[in-house]
Order: structure tokens, then sequence, then C-alpha cells
């Protein structure tokens, strides 16, 4: 709850201070009009990076999907791509900066891999909810049927105790 409230007083008071304050700056130096411009003009560009570098990640997703991989950096880099649009989107240089750094193709695919190796399960439980992470880990298991011709019975449940557990029985070699 704490940190929410953190992320909501950071997106509703400190990004706009900061873009705010970078406004008066650049407009001290440049003029009103300039930094309209340069902000309608950096809003512009981003945009158009942002549906070109769009275009190229689906075009990889659609390659690596072919060849039945698992696009997830793809997925990622996608979102990141989302997340630069709306940074862009927002009036401010702060904002355009942080945008336009995500537009960086090198950068992004490290970020993209970074979070593409860390899968989050999120999920609310009885105690009313939570994070938790979990890695992702695949157990191959094979299953047989095993007779027991020592004992001469087929059926594992006749050795079961009171609870229906069975003894756990050693797997002849293949």
């Amino acid at each position: 709850m704490r940190l929410l409230l953190l992320v909501i007083v950071v997106l509703l008071v400190v990004i706009p201070a900061v873009e705010i304050a970078t406004f008066i700056a650049v407009g001290g130096r440049i003029g009103a009009l300039p930094t309209v411009l340069l902000t309608l003009f950096t809003a512009a560009l981003g945009i158009w990076l942002v549906r070109l570098q769009g275009v190229l990640t689906l075009h990889e997703m659609g390659r690596q999907l072919a060849q039945g991989s698992v696009p997830a950096r793809e997925i990622v880099s996608g979102m990141l791509l989302g997340l630069a649009g709306i940074l862009l989107l927002v009036p401010g240089f702060v904002t355009d900066a942080i945008g336009l750094l995500l537009l960086i193709t090198p950068l992004r695919r490290l970020l993209a891999g970074i979070l593409a190796r860390r899968p989050a399960v999120s999920g609310h439980g009885m105690s009313g909810g939570g994070n938790m992470r979990m890695q992702a880990e695949i157990i191959e298991v094979e299953v047989r049927e095993v007779r027991d011709a020592a004992a001469g019975r087929d059926d594992p449940a006749d050795d079961a105790d009171a609870a229906g557990n069975t003894p756990p029985r050693r797997l002849p070699p293949r």
C-alpha cells in the first residue's frame, strides 16, 4: 500500500513539478513560443519513431514465432515502446528524454532482456494480496507402471497405510 502511495505521489506531484521547473528554465533561455514548439516537435518525432520501432519489433516477433520460439524479449520490448510513446505524448522535456532513451534499440533490448528473464507472478491470496516472484522451472517426468513381482501384487494400493499413502518404490533400470 505504501509503494502504491509513493508511486501516486511521484506521478502526480514530483514529475509535474520537475517538468514545470524545466519548462521555466528552457523558456527563460529560448522563449515561450520556441519552448512550446520544441515540445510539440519532440512529441511528433517521438510518435513517428515509436511507430517505426513498433513495426520492426512486430516483424521480429513474427520471425521468432515462425521459428517456433517464444518472443519474450520482443514482447517486453513492445511494452517498453508503448511506455516510450506515453512518455513522449506527455508534455515535458524530462519525460521526452526518458521516452527517447527507450527508443534507442540497444538500450531497449538490454532492458527487455533483463525484464524478460525475470518472470513475475502476481496474485491475491486469502491474506489480502501481494506480489510474489517465481522463477520459471520446467520439470520433465516420465510415469511408468511398476509391478511388484516379489509380492505377486499388481496394485500398489495393497501396500497403502491407513491414510492411503503408498511406500516409495525403486524403479528397475531401463
